[in-house]
């Protein structure tokens, strides 16, 4: 049987019809599409994008209808996949030196994420409460919300840990008069925040979360622990531990996954987020025993789907016409990246949580905030 005859009823049966008329269905460039898949699974997919090989008008969708179904699961395991988890197993892919890779590879395309986020540049899950109809209004009602959950007041001294582009450090100072600190690998994020929230109490330090040295009366993290490694989850908290006062409030937003797991997508790996892992429940009860108590935990995942999808207009909006093979397939990774992972959000596949964590409780009771 070739990988074609193989292949194509189990697409079917999910709904996805080789060059059908649907915009999830799969339009077929290349015959080499098929050996690709087949061979190496979701890498081989994603590189068979990037090269042109095939097409889709709906791409979250078609993940969505893939994932949905656990039609992954019916591929055969790839080398790469072999060697990730032979990396999880005997290595710490999370080390600081190797924490580098992920500012290197990921965070220094500022253009590509000028052109996809929303204006202050937030790096993570808006929310979407009724009313609001832009991922710029979005991001706003997400950090407002992650401000009332710490309770920040006027004077508080909070520490970000992963700051990005500065967006929450930004925005506390501006709306709440905190005093901000704010820790990242990458230089180029560094660069950028403290130039543009120059007239702000707001101290932007390149280095590694675990080097923090300082005491602060809240902590706020935003995507940063995907980043981290199972094998950091510990050292993580601990961290955060030291830095936050008995009284203060830390709220970790996070991806997470259903599924205890210490690798991630391959082609994710490869491409967008080196050594990264989606924590579970489990592993974040376990890392956080002894050292914090969770006080709230707020599921935002479906509004990831609409967070990436309207990233993606952004992009294509914005990004210039490609002028080059290699620019072309930039492009075709970067709308990839965002809708791939847009399919595996209205999959719900993956989740995101907002916890609120104490280190010993509120004894007046916490206000739960929405």
């Amino acid at each position: 049987m070739t990988q074609e005859a193989f292949l194509t009823p189990l697409l079917a049966e999910v709904g996805i019809t080789v060059n059908g008329s649907e915009p999830w269905d799969l339009q077929i460039h290349s015959q080499d599409f098929w050996t690709r898949l087949y061979a190496e699974g979701s890498l081989g997919l994603g590189e068979a994008y990037m090269d042109g090989a095939w097409d889709c008008a709906d791409l979250a969708e078609f993940f969505n209808r893939v994932v949905s179904s656990s039609l992954q699961d019916k591929l055969r395991i790839t080398p790469n996949v072999i060697w990730q988890l032979v990396q999880a197993r005997f290595l710490n892919m999370q080390t600081k030196a190797r924490s580098q890779r992920v500012a290197k590879m990921h965070y220094n395309e500022t253009d590509a994420y000028e052109a996809s986020l929303d204006a202050r540049m937030t790096g993570s899950c808006g929310y979407w409460p009724k009313g609001v109809t832009n991922v710029d209004q979005a991001q706003e009602a997400k950090l407002d919300m992650v401000c009332r959950k710490v309770g920040l007041k006027k004077g508080d001294r909070v520490l970000d840990i992963g700051c990005g582009w500065g967006a929450f450090m930004g925005f506390a100072a501006e709306k709440y008069g905190a005093s901000c600190v704010g820790v990242t690998v990458s230089p180029d994020q560094a660069a950028y925040a403290r130039a543009r929230y120059a007239g702000l109490d707001c101290d932007f330090q390149v280095k590694d979360y675990r080097d923090f040295d300082g005491k602060v009366d809240h902590v706020v993290s935003m995507g940063m622990f995907e980043h981290v490694g199972y094998r950091n989850f510990r050292t993580y908290f601990e961290t955060a531990r030291r830095a936050i006062k008995d009284d203060g409030l830390f709220m970790l937003h996070t991806i997470g996954s259903p599924e205890t797991k210490t690798t991630i997508d391959p082609w994710i790996e490869k491409y967008i987020f080196p050594g990264g892992v989606l924590p579970s429940l489990k592993q974040v009860g376990e890392a956080i025993e002894g050292l914090f108590t969770v006080i709230d935990l707020h599921n935002i995942g479906p509004d990831y789907d609409k967070t990436l999808c309207a990233w993606n207009e952004n992009f294509q909006a914005r990004w210039p016409e490609p002028q080059s093979a290699e620019e072309r397939r930039f492009k075709r990774m970067w709308e990839y990246y965002l809708l791939c992972c847009a399919g595996g959000f209205r999959a719900r596949a993956i989740q995101v949580w907002q916890f609120v964590l104490s280190p010993r409780g509120v004894p007046e009771g916490y206000v739960t905030q929405r």
